[in-house]
């Protein structure tokens, strides 16, 4: 079986707009033309791709599944493709970034800024994606470089350790516990937390923690990000146990961090192919990264702290 190009263009235009007519939009096609490239696909695949309801596409389960992939060769084409406008217009490049969005709503911003004021004329495209794609996308060079947390077990992709981040307490600058410079799960006792999603390495970290302390932690509320877990914290809803590294952008006003024992570190990578040299720019970039992290040594979220 080999799948048409213009099909699979059509399902991906269907998936980022929504519906086949504003594919057809994109793709300077009519509407009945998308739909019977994507009945084509369909036929072609086994399998159907979207369902009708109330009058709107939604996708299948396998429609899902496939779209990453596609995505991810038609992200592949649409670089080639502007790596050739940009050499023709005598541009000075492009540099695609995968990281998560905690350190691209964070950390990145700033350290951007330095970058590309020694490079005004590049181009930069950060792309948040899951740990696993973002390693496949640096790994095949769909992607220039990344950022991921350690470790990483991958003989495909090279990594340059930059931080090895505290885990912190973030809790109200008027908080009886903030007198504490530490923070213990014997002194958290009772106390309302918030904590990032069960089954996440951190999470088994913490609750390992507690465990060994004989203390049940009071969980109050899980969530997914750093960020969202110091809003929570500021709203009042309990001490957020998160990474300082991530803290540190996101903590409040009025807020205040507090170094968590028994020590647990997040250790963060710059990570390019193995399979090639890093580009002048993905090096350039590390070298920028570099500097901002130097300049955090001392700090919770930029080195290691005693035992």
């Amino acid at each position: 079986m080999k799948l048409n190009l213009r099909s699979l263009e059509a399902f991906r235009e269907t998936m980022l707009s929504g519906s086949a007519t504003a594919a057809a939009a994109r793709m300077g096609l009519t509407q009945p033309a998308v739909s019977r490239l994507i009945a084509q696909l369909e036929q072609d695949a086994g399998f159907e791709l979207f369902y009708r309801e109330k009058g709107r596409l939604n996708p299948t389960p396998e429609a899902l599944i496939i779209y990453e992939e596609i995505d991810l060769a038609f992200g592949g084409l649409e670089r080639v493709d502007t790596l050739v406008r940009d050499l023709a217009t005598f541009n000075t490049g492009i540099l695609k970034i995968v990281a998560p969005p905690s350190l691209s709503e964070g950390v990145l911003s700033a350290i951007l800024p330095r970058f590309m004021a020694q490079f005004p004329k590049v181009r930069v495209t950060i792309d948040s994606r899951s740990t696993e794609t973002a390693r496949a996308m640096v790994a095949n060079r769909t992607a220039d470089c990344g950022f991921v947390k350690l470790p990483l077990d991958r003989a495909d992709i090279s990594t340059v350790l930059l931080s090895s981040s505290e885990t912190v307490c973030v809790l109200p600058e008027d908080h009886p516990l903030a007198a504490h410079e530490v923070l213990t799960p014997e002194l958290l006792r009772s106390e309302p937390l918030v904590l990032l999603g069960y089954g996440t390495w951190t999470r088994r970290q913490i609750d390992d923690a507690f465990r060994e302390r004989g203390v049940r932690p009071e969980v109050k509320l899980e969530t997914h990000t750093v960020g969202s877990a110091c809003a929570f914290a500021a709203a009042g809803l309990g001490i957020a146990i998160v990474n300082a590294l991530l803290a540190g952008a996101t903590v409040r006003p009025g807020m205040t961090l507090r170094v968590f024992r028994p020590q647990i570190l997040h250790d963060y990578a710059f990570m390019t192919s193995a399979l090639a040299p890093p580009g002048r720019l993905a090096s350039a970039l590390l070298e920028v990264t570099q500097d901002y992290f130097n300049g955090l040594d001392g700090s919770l979220g930029g080195a290691k702290a005693d035992s």
